[in-house]
């Protein structure tokens, strides 16, 4: 029957073979890996605690949910990269498959809205310092990550139908550390034109709508820093949009690279590099956030010295 048919042609499992070409040494790649995951995890869960015990504004509610979906994505991969590379356990099971793809691009869709999120308020709270209070209170802060989280997801939701419903009659090892829609869609063989498009519009609502309003913002941003008259005032405004920048550039340039390198790389780009930088991708937001917004943000510079002058005067 059909329904017998296309069975057969759904995969039990997918084997994920790692990096392509670097397999003698994947022992040594998951060693950096590891230690950046265990810092990145030690860095994210102090400044969480940081921010939540010990500053009250918008910016760092959104840096508290920035570190947080960084901690998400991340751990929905790198324990399965580590397995791969330790233990040479490849195997993964069809619907976990799918899940991860899920987990994986919805919670980046969240992580590209929430740095949205952050130019939109350090846009108002340069431009309108005196309304800032007024214009982003705290139900409206709600009502946005709330927006946020749901696009992130929701556009996410027929993509792993889609993919279920793809014969895959070729082969099922997959060139990657983990499951990533392009990487599983190229398996199938049949056409895979509707998931390619499906993919090529969610990247437009969600990356180039973000990158524009954050380019909008900033340019704004800008144009009334320039206006200041005061130097002092100038420099504190580029400040304090620094580590925001540094965030942006860190998350959308691998993430870029990942894009293009899948859609339009072919042969150019080898694949051990493309796995490479995607797993970069996901792993240094996670691993260098909380040191650009420790080093950069002066709220959250004098948190740490309160936080250990506090422990300090209590021994």
């Amino acid at each position: 029957s059909l329904f017998s048919s296309i069975l057969c042609l759904t995969p039990a499992s997918f084997i994920l073979n790692g990096i392509p070409g670097l397999e003698d040494v994947h022992l040594w790649i998951s060693f950096p890996l590891c230690t950046m995951y265990s810092i990145a995890i030690t860095g994210n869960f102090g400044l969480m605690y940081l921010i939540y015990f010990l500053t009250s504004s918008n910016v760092f509610f959104f840096g508290h949910a920035l570190s947080l979906v960084d901690l998400l994505t991340c751990t929905t991969t790198l324990p399965n990269a580590l397995c791969i590379f330790w233990f040479s356990l490849k195997e993964i099971n069809f619907n976990a498959c799918l899940a991860q793809m899920f987990f994986v691009h919805g919670f980046t869709g969240v992580e590209s809205g929430v740095l949205m999120l952050m130019a939109l308020d350090r846009y108002v709270a340069i431009c309108y310092p005196l309304r800032y209070a007024t214009i982003l209170t705290n139900p409206i802060i709600a009502k946005a990550g709330l927006a946020t989280f749901l696009r992130g997801v929701l556009l996410m939701i027929p993509f792993p139908f889609l993919v279920k419903r793809l014969p895959f009659c070729q082969s099922n090892f997959i060139s990657h550390t983990y499951c990533d829609h392009m990487s599983v869609v190229k398996l199938s063989c049949a056409s895979i034109t509707v998931s390619v498009i499906c993919g090529l519009m969610v990247a437009l609502l969600i990356g180039v709508f973000d990158i524009c309003c954050i380019s909008l913002s900033y340019t704004l941003i800008l144009k009334a820093a320039i206006s200041l008259s005061s130097s002092d005032a100038r420099q504190k405004a580029f400040s304090t949009c620094t580590a925001h920048i540094s965030a942006i550039i860190i998350t959308y340039v691998p993430a870029f690279f990942t894009f293009f390198a899948h859609r339009f790389g072919g042969h150019t780009i080898p694949p051990s590099l493309h796995i490479i930088v995607a797993n970069l991708y996901l792993l240094l937001p996670l691993t260098l956030n909380p040191i650009v917004y420790g080093v950069k943000t002066k709220q959250i510079r004098k948190s740490v010295i309160k936080f250990f002058q506090g422990d300090k005067g209590a021994g």
